[in-house]
């Protein structure tokens, strides 16, 4: 194959695998948003934490990486049972406005206790050495992404398993349809709510640690979700396959972006990519590629 055509493959490549771990990511914005219309905005921040507990498992108790992936997503799980205890039922009932302004103090809140809490604890995770990229036709692969999305795959297709064919996943989408309706069949909004924010602090866990996989080091993501808020509009706030595509497509046209326009542009051409397909989807479909537009009367 030529250079040109070895260059544009090892990006698509790249941007396809960038693609599954902002998939996983914005899963956590979806399912939260089906279930009880709540757009988490603190996010990044739950992501942020969920690393930072890993680190705290690891290099301040002592724990394997497995061990501390697993106390970290406990943690983390229990952190959203007392959101939805504390927060989340109180506040169902109040504007929409109301639930947004409380996570985005949520997640100022989290960014500022976490300096303080978590001081003097050594930051970083000890992950695995991996090999030189893969080489496959003459396209490299950098193995770390490649497994960062190999386990989000892994991660996307059981949670959609569990929101689509489980007895949970099926109280939560009628919860989604008409919660009213869902409580007077008996089914209990309560449980249920709580293990939603439970599952979103383990997806949280996930996507801290393979972030940092992938990207080679670093807690730097506490605006992640600032980042991924646009693959779910594009895509659709009430679309698990619509997230899905519209993660592939931003993870592909910022790593052709970064590869063909960053050099001649200056740079910076991957951290607003999703920003400029999203605002024309605004103006052409603002309820996303995939998603229900609102139901009128006639």
């Amino acid at each position: 194959m030529s250079p040109a055509l070895i260059f544009f493959l090892s990006l698509l490549v790249e941007g396809a695998l960038a693609g599954a771990l902002y998939a996983l990511i914005a899963l956590a914005f979806v399912l939260v948003y089906k279930s009880s219309r709540i757009v988490n905005f603190a996010l990044g921040e739950w992501i942020m934490t969920g690393a930072t507990l890993a680190a705290v498992g690891q290099n301040a108790i002592g724990l394997g990486l497995a061990a501390a992936t697993l106390f970290a997503a406990a943690g983390m799980a229990v952190f959203g049972f007392a959101f939805n205890e504390l927060v989340v039922r109180r506040l169902l009932t109040r504007p929409v406005i109301s639930l947004i302004m409380v996570t985005i103090g949520l997640g100022a809140m989290m960014r500022g206790t976490g300096t303080l809490i978590f001081a003097g604890i050594p930051g970083g995770l000890q992950l695995p050495v991996l090999m030189e990229p893969l080489i496959l036709h003459g396209v490299p692969i950098p193995p770390e992404k490649l497994i960062a999305a190999v386990v989000a795959a892994i991660i996307i297709a059981l949670v959609t398993w569990f929101y689509q064919r489980s007895r949970s996943g099926v109280g939560l989408r009628a919860i989604a349809d008409d919660p009213q309706a869902a409580a007077a069949a008996g089914i209990d909004l309560r449980r249920l709510f709580a293990l939603l924010w439970g599952v979103t602090g383990v997806i949280s866990v996930a996507a801290g640690i393979l972030w940092i996989f992938a990207a080679g080091g670093g807690f730097g993501v506490a605006l992640v979700g600032l980042k991924i808020f646009p693959i779910v509009i594009i895509g659709g706030l009430d679309s698990l396959p619509g997230t899905i595509i519209a993660a592939m497509l931003i993870g592909i046209v910022e790593s052709l972006g970064a590869g063909y326009l960053d050099p001649q542009l200056g740079g910076g051409f991957g951290t607003i990519a999703s920003y400029l397909l999203m605002m024309p989807m605004l103006m052409v479909r603002p309820y996303g590629l995939f998603g229900r537009p609102p139901a009128a009367r006639v």
